[in-house]
């Protein structure tokens, strides 16, 4: 059986980090992906996708490194300060203006990462509104989907790097220096909220007067761009301003967003078409039910089609008239599970088509559904499922309607009698209208070439974002190695310029030998007796030596301190005698002591030889 290919090894990757981790990234650019997770790969030293994956399940502990190579938490305060310019000059401006009195605004910096653009966004609405009112008024809603990430943006605590884009005035303003770092005011942190959230999964914040989300986007496929810009047009306001990165131009969303800056991928939201299927949407309400009740009540079961309202845990909850007489439903059955009905399944299953209609967020048409009457004849019904939402978006239930379309179907059958008969009739126009069609074929063909390349261009804009990105992040990554590299640099020299004083301040000669006995430490003293300086004797082996001492019958010390208990070991002081390097004759007192390591390993020797004076 052959083994599955790379792309097949990565895609069980993801299936695997989205059952164990809840975190779905099929949504993501494979080419990205395919990058992110092979430069992790390469740190761990596995060779494919597979390896890796079994890596994963034995090491979990594995699974934030992945995540934070994954996640690009690239981003800086007041980034391309050209756009946010733009969006300070003219943008906030206007959102102030629509938001008059003690209108609460709200903003939303999507995909967060450490905190920067929360931070901007939060400085940039207190400059326009003033610090005692952008307390009062200003939500400033920061979401990721790396925790890593938002546990440092939660700080507020930035570097001098970190700030180096903000102003003199606003960082002496917005700041609080504590120590070498930069930290957001704590009164002002209070109006920035975090939390993680995946754009892909989970629903969005609503009536929002700004949403910032900047070089995200570019990291998704299509299909998944389009349903996060659906989840934005519905969170943004009328009013409401979408500020993206530059990456990002939307061009296939015209129907969700127009450009206010394109330059600066700027947009306001289409204006919304009215929502179908919210029964009594426009009718008022007085607090107290009474004469507005019963009329919603009258004409709930005054309409001519058959309707029922099931909530979101699946109860029965109303039904008008003529779904009672249609499906013989009773007082007893409000308040049912719906789907022990036999409406939920006859005529027609209903069940997987609400479920449909939750998951896609829209109504669920079905015509010339059949249903068979008592008498034995045919009825037709044109089925709606149209779900119902609450101010702020959420799901309350669904509302089924049942319209007869008996007659409807009939004419419809007549019709396309005669449309049949007319287009038998018209089969010599139908020859002239096809060369037209043809060319018109072609110039669609053309234009669809034009638009395939044009997106094109634009996938391959994002790409090279994408990939900008990644190398700004691995350069911050080299950065902050080579800062670790300089000071523990920095600390052997220390301790390499403390050891040489210790040892140049020793009365003794003292030598250091690894375990093969080979120099490795040659203090000054031992240079004044014996007469060799230090570069010429470490490296050699110390039984090499032509130095006044006699080495060889220091053997069977050596020997012992290499070949002793790994605790202290130190060998009585002997006498010996030797020649000093001025050729007189000595009594010298050696001493051997073992080289232990941290791991109480033996690791050489220290011989320690003081003259010994009348």
């Amino acid at each position: 059986m052959s083994q599955p290919g790379p792309d097949q090894q990565l895609e069980a990757l993801l299936e695997h980090l989205r059952r164990t981790r809840g975190f779905d990234f099929t949504g993501y650019k494979r080419s990205t992906l395919g990058r992110r997770v092979t430069k992790r790969m390469t740190e761990v030293g596995m060779g494919s996708f597979a390896d890796y994956l079994d890596h994963l399940e034995v090491h979990p502990e594995e699974f934030p490194s992945l995540f934070d190579t994954l996640l690009i938490n690239v981003t800086g305060f007041f980034r391309d300060p050209l756009a946010w310019e733009y969006l300070v000059g003219v943008v906030v401006p206007q959102i102030v203006a629509a938001r008059r009195g003690s209108d609460t605004i709200r903003a939303w910096s999507a995909g967060c990462a450490s905190g920067e653009e929360a931070y901007t966004l939060a400085m940039v609405l207190a400059e326009a509104l003033g610090v005692d009112a952008f307390r009062q008024r200003v939500k400033v809603y920061a979401t990721d989907a790396d925790e890593a990430a938002l546990a440092q943006a939660r700080l507020g605590s930035y570097t001098a790097k970190d700030v180096a884009e903000v102003s003199d005035h606003l960082r002496q303003k917005y700041f609080d220096v504590v120590g070498d770092r930069y930290v957001f005011k704590p009164d002002l942190r209070r109006s920035v909220i975090f939390g993680r959230h995946d754009l892909v999964q989970d629903a969005p914040i609503s009536r929002l007067d700004l949403l910032a989300c900047r070089n995200t986007l570019m990291y998704l496929n299509a299909d998944v761009q389009a349903r996060i810009l659906r989840n934005f047009r519905f969170a943004l306001r009328e009013t409401g301003i979408l500020f993206l990165g530059k990456a990002e131009m939307l061009l296939a969303h015209e129907d969700l967003f127009v450009p206010v800056e394109l330059k600066h991928r700027i947009f306001r939201p289409q204006p919304r078409t009215p929502v179908r299927g919210l029964p009594y949407a426009t009718l008022p309400t007085d607090n107290g039910g009474g004469k507005d009740r019963w009329v919603r009540d009258a004409a709930f079961e005054a309409q001519p089609m058959a309707q029922v309202v099931v909530d979101s845990a699946g109860s029965l909850v109303l039904a008008n008239e003529r779904a009672r007489a249609l499906f013989r439903l009773s007082p007893q059955d409000l308040g049912r599970p719906w789907h022990e009905l036999e409406f939920s399944y006859r005529p027609i299953e209903l069940r997987s088509r609400v479920e449909q209609a939750y998951a896609e967020r829209r109504a669920i048409r079905m015509t010339d559904v059949e249903r068979a009457r008592p008498g034995g004849e045919t009825q037709y019904l044109d089925v709606e499922i149209a779900p119902l939402r609450d101010p702020d978006g959420g799901l309350l239930g669904v509302s089924v309607t049942f319209a007869d379309a008996t007659v409807f179907h009939g004419l419809k059958v007549e019709h396309e009698r005669a449309t049949h008969e007319l287009h038998s009739a018209n089969e010599e126009l139908q020859a002239t209208n096809e060369e037209l069609e043809t060319t018109n074929e072609e110039l669609q063909s053309t234009n669809e070439e034009l638009e395939t390349t044009n997106e094109e261009l634009q996938s391959t804009n994002e790409e090279m974002e994408t990939m900008n990105e990644e190398l700004q992040s691995t350069n911050e990554e080299l950065e902050t190695l080579n800062r670790e590299l300089r000071d523990r640099t920095a600390e052997l020299e220390r301790a390499n310029l403390f050891l040489e004083a210790i040892l140049g301040g020793l009365d003794a000669a003292v030598m250091v030998l690894d375990r093969t006995l080979t120099v490795t430490a040659w203090n000054r003293r031992s240079e004044e007796l014996w007469g060799l300086r230090s570069e010429e004797v470490v490296g050699q082996n110390v039984f090499t030596l032509d130095i006044g001492l006699p080495v060889e019958g220091l053997r069977p010390l050596i020997q012992q301190c290499l070949t002793g208990a790994t605790g202290a070991i130190a060998a009585d002081g002997r006498v010996i005698e030797a020649i000093n390097r001025r050729g007189a004759r000595i009594e010298c007192r050696v001493s051997g002591t073992a080289l232990l390591g941290p791991d109480r390993v033996v690791h050489g020797v220290i011989l320690v030889i003081q003259e010994v004076r009348p």
